[in-house]
């Protein structure tokens, strides 16, 4: 199972993104079944936004309706949201977010390895990324 960032997402379904080659290729050469993606509803609000702040309306559906479908929602209970504030708050970092720290956790509470992500901290934080 690969666990699917915001970065991906986007950068999926921006075509002038830096990043949509890649990503367009890594999507199209690894046909998700089901149960291959997870994400959190974290993750599924920060795109949300990302993509309607950026791309406009359309772009929220075709995510909602054409790609989130393939993936499983993990969903942020209290207990994660807790750790995650707490890691947010120890990190004392800039440009480190909540939604970053929460995908971390769940991930690690599944036992996924890799993400698919152009974000370097999945990379800091000790997963493998896809790219």
């Amino acid at each position: 199972m690969i666990f699917v960032d915001t970065s991906a997402f986007y950068a999926l379904l921006d075509g002038d993104d830096a990043e949509h080659p890649r990503a367009l290729k890594v999507w199209e050469g690894t046909p998700p079944g089901e149960g291959d993606l997870a994400t959190t509803n974290y993750v599924v609000l920060e795109s949300m936004a990302l993509l309607q702040s950026r791309l406009g309306m359309p772009a929220v559906r075709v995510f909602r309706d054409a790609i989130l479908p393939l993936a499983r929602i993990e969903w942020i209970d209290e207990v994660v949201h807790a750790q995650a504030v707490a890691a947010f708050i120890a990190a004392d970092r800039r440009g480190l977010s909540l939604v970053d720290l929460s995908s971390f956790e769940t991930m690690r509470r599944l036992g996924m390895r890799a993400a698919f992500t152009f974000d370097r901290h999945f990379r800091q934080y000790g997963f493998q990324t896809v790219p």
